[in-house]
């Protein structure tokens, strides 16, 4: 089995910083793309960030420019820097990877549980 364990979140002022982290263990093979997701109260899940096993990173108009998503493949890890925040970006974060396993060499799709992010104005 493979887990994604997010940590950093909180509350912070409108344009203070948070550090999101997401590291993922179990039988893990190898790791495609990793990404953030967030979801805001009554609204849908939405793409955050995403970055490529190679580096390439992709970003949601409203963080561009205020969020880094970088990655750690020795140790499995997915970051996100957030700068400049704005209570709009309140949310719950969701890590997301594509895994192959150990024993099945198959893509698999991974969540993690979540981390709120709160940003008072």
């Amino acid at each position: 089995q493979v887990q994604l364990v997010e940590s950093g979140g909180g509350l912070v002022q409108a344009g203070g910083s948070l550090r999101l982290l997401c590291a993922a263990s179990g039988s893990i093979f190898s790791i495609g793309a990793m990404g953030w997701y967030r979801q805001a109260p009554g609204k849908q899940r939405e793409l955050v960030a995403t970055i490529t096993s190679g580096g390439s990173t992709n970003y949601a108009d409203a963080v561009k420019g205020r969020f880094t998503i970088s990655r750690d493949n020795a140790k499995n890890t997915v970051y996100l820097q957030m700068n400049s925040l704005k209570p709009e970006d309140t949310a719950v974060y969701y890590c997301n990877a594509d895994v192959t396993r150990l024993t099945v060499r198959l893509w698999y799709n991974y969540w993690g549980q979540g981390t709120q992010v709160a940003v008072s104005s």
